[in-house]
């Protein structure tokens, strides 16, 4: 049982580092939009994101995979109904993940062609899926 809650344990700070850079990231982009490209202050943004993107973001996402999939195995999760529900939003959050990465190679590439409305939007949907994935986990609904 110790193993286990040790797991946990990194599971959740995963979470956290990944959700953190979720709801970052897009607000980067929102600034980062309002600058010139190659402007000093865009080139700040663009290191920003990279770092943001592969020394937090990445890594933690890999984490709560590798600490999540561990969990539902020794748990069992894989039969229930609420189990599948998470997995379905996690992946769609790992879907949102690799569109920032794409839009940090864009802004990169000083290719953004995307307003500070489309990113704010884009903010939310972290937000929704955290929710959702919640709830999944606590009030097992189905």
């Amino acid at each position: 049982m110790t193993g286990y809650l040790w797991i946990k344990s990194l599971h959740v700070i995963a979470i956290i580092a990944w959700m953190a850079g979720l709801l970052y990231l897009p607000r980067l982009f929102v600034y980062h939009c309002g600058t010139s490209a190659g402007s000093e202050t865009s080139e700040t943004f663009k290191i920003m994101e990279r770092r943001l993107l592969r020394a937090i973001m990445t890594p933690a996402m890999t984490l709560a995979w590798i600490t999540g999939l561990t969990l539902a195995v020794q748990a069992g999760f894989f039969t229930a109904g609420w189990f599948h529900f998470k997995l379905l939003l996690v992946l769609i959050m790992s879907a949102a993940h690799g569109y920032m990465s794409r839009c940090v190679r864009t802004f990169a590439a000083d290719a953004n062609q995307r307003s500070h409305k489309f990113y704010r939007i884009l903010n939310e949907i972290p937000t929704l899926l955290m929710l959702g994935i919640v709830v999944a986990v606590i009030v097992k609904p189905f």
